[in-house]
Order: C-alpha cells, then sequence, then structure tokens
C-alpha cells in the first residue's frame, strides 16, 4: 500500500463538498458571536476526515458487492486498478475512523471545556452516528446506500448536521435559536446540493448499478433523475435567497455575494440535460466546487456588517 494509492482513494475532489456546510456554519457562527468556541477550528478538520471514510468504505464496499466492475463509468480507484489490496483498505479505514474519533472528540472538549456534559454528549452521539453513515452507506449486510436512501442521509449528514452543527460548535453559548436561526436555512440548501452531486453520479452510472443496488435514479429513470436534479437546485436557490431575508444579515450588499456562483449552476444544469454516460463525469466537481464557493460567498456576506 502506497501514499500514492491512498492518496487516490482518499478523493480529494470531493472535500470541498464536505466543507461547504462546515464554512457556511462557522461564519453564521462568527457573525453571531464575534469570538466562537475554540474547537470551531477542528470542525474542518473532523469533516474531512469523515468524508475520507466515506470514500474509503465507499470504495471498498463497492467492491466486494461487485458494483466497480470494468465497465465502470466513473473515476477508477486503487482497490479497481490493483494499487491495493482489501485488507490494506480495511487498515486505512480502521485508521481513518480512529482518526475521525480523536479529532471530533478534541473538538467537542475544546468548545465545552468537558465531554461529559448533556450538550457534548449529544454531540458525541451525533458524530458517532455520523461515522457509521459515512461506513454503512455500502459496506455491511443490506447496505442503506444499496436501498436508495442515500439521497436522505447525504441530506442530512452534508446539510442541517455539518452546517447547524459547526454553528452550534462555535456558539452554542448564545442557544440554539440563535444558532438554528443563522445557519439553518443555507444548511438546507447546501444538503439539497450535495444530494444534486449524488444524483449526477448515479445517473451516470444507472445503466452498471442496476444489476447490485438500487438508487433514487434508478428508480425514478433517467429523464425524471434530471427533473429531479433541476428540482434538488431550485429549491437549494429558494432556500439561500428565503435565508437572506430571514437572518438579519439582508441589511448588506454583501448578503447577496452567494448570486455570483448563479451562472455556474446553470451550467451544471445544462450538462446534465444534455450529457449522459461517462460523459456526465464533469458536471459533478462542476457542483461541488459551485457548492464550496457558494457556502464561502454566503459565508462572508454573514460577516460583513
Amino acid at each position: 500500500m502506497t501514499l500514492r494509492a491512498c492518496i487516490k482513494s482518499f478523493r480529494l475532489r470531493t472535500l470541498p463538498l464536505s466543507l461547504s456546510g462546515v464554512a457556511a456554519g462557522v461564519c453564521a457562527a462568527t457573525a453571531i458571536c464575534d469570538t466562537p468556541a475554540p474547537g470551531t477550528a477542528l470542525v474542518f478538520l473532523t469533516a474531512a476526515l469523515l468524508q475520507i471514510l466515506s470514500n474509503l468504505s465507499n470504495e471498498l464496499g463497492d467492491t466486494l458487492n461487485g458494483t466497480d466492475g470494468e465497465d465502470r463509468q466513473g473515476i477508477r480507484y486503487s482497490l479497481q486498478d490493483g494499487d491495493m489490496e482489501i485488507a490494506d483498505m480495511k487498515r486505512l479505514i480502521a485508521c481513518t475512523a480512529s482518526a475521525c474519533c480523536a479529532s471530533g472528540l478534541s473538538m467537542v472538549f475544546l468548545s465545552f471545556g468537558t465531554l461529559l456534559a448533556a450538550e457534548p454528549l449529544l454531540l458525541i452521539v451525533l458524530g458517532a452516528a455520523a461515522i457509521w453513515a459515512a461506513v454503512k452507506y455500502t459496506l455491511g449486510k443490506n447496505p442503506y446506500g444499496y436501498r436508495g436512501l442515500g439521497d436522505i442521509f447525504v441530506f442530512i449528514f452534508f446539510g442541517p448536521v455539518s452546517c447547524c452543527g459547526a454553528c452550534y460548535i462555535g456558539a452554542h453559548a448564545l442557544g440554539l435559536q440563535a444558532v438554528m436561526k443563522a445557519s439553518l436555512l443555507p444548511a438546507c440548501a447546501i444538503g439539497l446540493f450535495s444530494v444534486g452531486v449524488l444524483n449526477v453520479n448515479n445517473i451516470r452510472d444507472a445503466a452498471t448499478d442496476a444489476a447490485t443496488r438500487t438508487t433514487v435514479a434508478i428508480q425514478l429513470g433517467e429523464h425524471r433523475a434530471r427533473i429531479y436534479q433541476s428540482a434538488l437546485i431550485a429549491a437549494g436557490w429558494l432556500l439561500m435567497i428565503l435565508s437572506v431575508f430571514v437572518r438579519d444579515f439582508g441589511k448588506s450588499a454583501a448578503a447577496w455575494l452567494f448570486m455570483l456562483t448563479l451562472p455556474l449552476y446553470i451550467l451544471h444544469l445544462k450538462g446534465v440535460w444534455t450529457k449522459k454516460g461517462k460523459a456526465l463525469d464533469p458536471m459533478l466537481p462542476l457542483l461541488v466546487m459551485s457548492t464550496f464557493a457558494l457556502a464561502v460567498l454566503a459565508g462572508l456576506g454573514m460577516l460583513v456588517r
């Protein structure tokens, strides 16, 4: 097992998506709480490690279940190319899961000063659920990603859990109501865009996935899956616009900075409707980077008063 093989399976191009909700949540916390809790910085590391854990588990699960065959439309990773053995991948997953636990516990302790109060214990349970979700997407008996439930889990953990959780870590002293007002709508928007990334992936791979798994894209069919994609993007944008009016940050023109990313989303949808199969692959990083840029610009808009 080489470092190059590990990095290939980390799928670093997916990390901006996992950091989108965190970036928006941390900015929201900074906007409502001038000095966020010390553990806020570790939210980024924890989120990145959870994404890497999900990617590694996904690769192993798809390999064991025969989903990633020679006819795969997407990028090939280390197990497919023979750069890593299954035993190596299992060890790498165990190490990454351990790193997630260490980073997450450190984050909670730095923010609350203890691990034994009600709030930090609840966050620890939420973190354990995030690790479970990352691993069980395609691994284990009856993985939820093979039953068409991936969209729900992606929305929850990439949206509200990521964004609202990051905001709560940084600004919990102000109370849950203040945190939710600042972060819930952008959190749900980022969750919908994240589901969109998964949906495009599933549209691209529908022909090869059908033999081993069920996805929303397979259940809907190619045309309706594209309509679903358009609805996800449109609903996400509606929530982003509503968030400016619901929060008190709309007094500044900077609150609308995220609108600069709209052309990227239009370009993405154009590609979704005009491309098929492997040609859809560029639409994945385009949506990932568009969502990251939107989250960063929206976060900056919260900070400018």
